[in-house]
């Protein structure tokens, strides 16, 4: 009996200026099943399912639901198809709040009646409707609620997006999707930003989902997740179809190839660090939540020295992106000192920060890392645009700037125009992350901080990014990492210190110490002993 197919696309075609970003791909999604959608950054994945959700036309090609030809113009075409998306990129209104962002255009509704509106007469005249609308919110806030305690999220539905952390709004695109009670749903790295614990939940999630008959396409470039809940995968590579397998007969080491074409190497080899002067000190750093009045960076005090890479981990929203804000210059610290090779730079200017020597790959890349409306030859220069090298009385040097980025997009394997024009916001997340870094390790510096690095990369370019940051290391430079992903926090790692509540609650050496321990730390469970990690690594077997 043939497969019941909820959804097919079938030859899709979508070309953007002189890229071909889809090449007559087709793809089945069969009724309740989750299928994995594989391939490189930029290899075409995102656009194909903005055009299942409708926020691309596809310039040939048709889709299917049911067997029916259907037209998808644009995402309320796909809400009404019962199709569902949580993007890479998030879609959310700052200025409101989670519960604003979660209903917005799935509002519930009162309908009251024009005769029932006496004490609002004044008004009727402007009123043509026989029913007046108002948005029902405490019916979308126990409908919300209901989810949030279902699948176990914790987040505050009154937060503004604006002041939550790049995590938390990975989880409300997540949970919009889950409100609408979509049939077929695409997850667009969904876990990039989550932590472990959090990560085997929304799997769970997933799993639920499937067994309840709705269908799946996941994209993730982390090939445990693809593994634990996929049936089938879908691998596609520059814009092309290359293979349909089954989970169950393929491997890892066989994905990996037909994305990249070349075999990849995550167990990278690391020499003993040689480690040199102190770079960066953080003396009794203190930062309050405005709002709140409550620390939430509480005397944090360590050192980054030459030739080491110093890990900050912990679960989400321990006060890790707050610290960093306040070492790069983003936040002010509220009390405590910062020493940048020996010079106190507690008050120094973002831009005088950057002079002096220091880098910063930026958790939110889209906020903090670029201007997406500016090109790349814009954006590589835009801590440095009004040096002697790239400008002149004023005057950008136009061939200059062409020069350097062309330099950048080569050494990182930019995927774009390589005459540096292309305007960021149309590439890839992962083409976006590689412009950053190489702005940040091109430029002259002593020290990268380097927030969640290798967010919503494919597995080619992890091995490149991690590989990039150990020759920072071994080159002598210092390096700050912050990361939610402890595959990387124990390859990269010279030194571990756990963040809890705002706190350094220990500090490890990756040889010397396990998983199971560090998620103890992370989990407050062992916060009694912070006083005996402080000075040193902490050995505890038990």
């Amino acid at each position: 009996m043939a497969a019941e197919y909820t959804i097919e696309m079938i030859n899709i075609t979508k070309r953007f200026a002189n890229i071909v970003a889809n090449d007559h791909i087709s793809l089945r999604i069969e009724k309740g099943e989750i299928l994995g959608l594989c391939g490189e950054n930029g290899a075409g994945k995102s656009t194909l399912m903005s055009i299942l959700f409708g926020l691309f036309q596809p310039d040939e090609g048709e889709i299917r639901k049911d067997g029916k030809v259907v037209e998808i113009k644009n995402p309320n075409d796909a809400t009404a198809l019962n199709i569902g998306m949580i993007h890479q990129h998030f879609k959310l209104v700052e200025a409101y709040t989670v519960l604003q962002n979660i209903i917005l255009g799935s509002e519930p509704l009162w309908e009251i009646k024009k005769d029932k509106l006496t004490i609002f007469d004044r008004f009727l005249n402007f009123i043509n409707k026989k029913v007046l609308k108002i948005i029902d919110y405490k019916a979308a806030s126990d409908k919300v609620q209901k989810i949030v305690d279902k699948y176990g999220f914790n987040i505050d539905l009154n937060a503004k997006i604006s002041d939550i952390s790049v995590e938390m709004q990975q989880k409300v695109e997540i949970i919009k999707t889950l409100y609408r009670d979509n049939d077929i749903l695409i997850f667009d790295e969904p876990t990039a930003v989550l932590t472990e614990q959090e990560i085997d939940g929304l799997l769970k999630i997933m799993l639920n989902l499937k067994k309840e008959g709705k269908s799946i396409v996941f994209i993730s470039h982390k090939m445990n997740e693809i593994f634990k809940v996929c049936d089938r995968i879908t691998v596609i590579r520059k814009g092309q179809h290359v293979k349909d397998l089954l989970t169950s007969e393929t491997t890892k080491e066989e994905i990996s190839m037909l994305m990249v074409g070349r075999e990849v190497k995550l167990d990278v080899e690391k020499p003993a660090p040689n480690i040199g002067k102190e770079i960066l000190r953080v003396d009794n750093l203190s930062l309050i939540d405005k709002e709140t009045k409550k620390k939430i960076v509480n005397n944090v005090s360590f050192n980054v020295r030459e030739g080491e890479i110093v890990t900050i981990a912990g679960i989400d929203g321990n006060g890790q992106q707050d610290l960093i804000y306040a070492i790069t210059g983003i936040n002010q610290a509220n009390s405590g000192k910062l020493f940048f090779n020996g010079e106190d730079i507690s008050s120094y200017s973002i831009r005088k920060k950057n002079r002096i020597g220091l880098s910063h790959i930026p958790e939110d890349r889209h906020k903090h890392g670029l201007v997406l409306d500016y090109s790349i030859n814009k954006n590589v220069v835009l801590k440095e645009y009004n040096l002697k090298q790239f400008s002149k009385y004023g005057f950008i040097k136009d061939k200059e700037i062409k020069k350097y980025s062309k330099g950048i997009i080569e050494k990182f394997d930019v995927r774009a125009s390589s005459e540096g024009d292309t305007v960021t916001r149309t590439m890839s997340g992962g083409n976006q992350q590689k412009v950053i870094i190489g702005r940040e390790l091109t430029r002259k510096h002593d020290l990268v901080i380097a927030v969640q690095p290798i967010r919503g990369l494919d597995i080619g370019s992890i091995e490149t990014i991690h590989n990039i940051l150990l020759n920072e290391r071994n080159s002598g430079k210092a390096v700050l990492l912050v990361s939610l992903e402890l595959d990387e926090v124990f390859t990269l790692s010279d030194r571990i210190l756990i963040m809890f509540e705002g706190e350094i609650v220990g500090e490890f050496n990756p040889k010397e110490t396990t998983r199971e321990q560090l998620g103890l730390y992370m989990s407050g469970a062992k916060k009694d002993k912070v006083n005996a990690v402080k000075e040193g690594c902490y050995n505890e077997q038990n």
